[in-house]
């Protein structure tokens, strides 16, 4: 091996010793604050909620904890953090509705329109209406979107 192989192959061997310990050092100062999604949900309301969003396939278009149907291609919003935008009672009236679109209008394609779902239980209903406003993001989490959104949509740096 030449002296110029050598030189080359510590140089490599520094950088990436620089780049592991970097990214040692970042994880003890800047620990990973976790997902940032949880609800608010007695195990038994959680448990009963479950049970009527998969009972009613809520997951071929919609997202809940992250976990995305793969064979679904419905770009339906998430239900992680929605019940802190909209309370129960919304929730009631919205899955009550005989055209939900009247309260809450979308752009998709018919065939993909939020379904009626005024021809559940009444109690089913209710449950998932507390289900879906116990559903709550973290204050950070908040912050750090609208933050990142201000910024992709202006281009300017967020006011802090």
């Amino acid at each position: 091996m030449r002296s110029g192989e050598k030189n080359i192959y510590i140089i490599i061997a520094v950088l990436v010793i620089g780049m592991i310990s970097y990214r040692g050092y970042q994880e003890i100062t800047d620990p990973d604050p976790g997902i940032p999604y949880y609800t608010t949900a007695s195990p038994e309301l959680k448990q009963t909620a479950d049970k009527i969003y998969k009972d009613n396939k809520c997951s071929d278009c919609h997202s809940l904890w992250m976990i995305r149907n793969m064979m679904a291609s419905v770009p339906a919003p998430p239900l992680d953090g929605i019940g802190d935008i909209r309370n129960e009672q919304w929730f009631y009236d919205y899955l009550s509705s005989e055209n939900p679109q009247t309260i809450l209008p979308t752009r998709l394609n018919a065939t993909y329109k939020m379904p009626s779902y005024a021809h559940l239980p009444e109690q089913d209903r209710r449950t998932l209406a507390a289900y879906l406003a116990s559903l709550k993001v973290e204050d950070w989490y908040l912050e750090e979107t609208k933050k990142r959104e201000y910024e992709k949509l202006t281009g300017k740096k967020y006011p802090q």
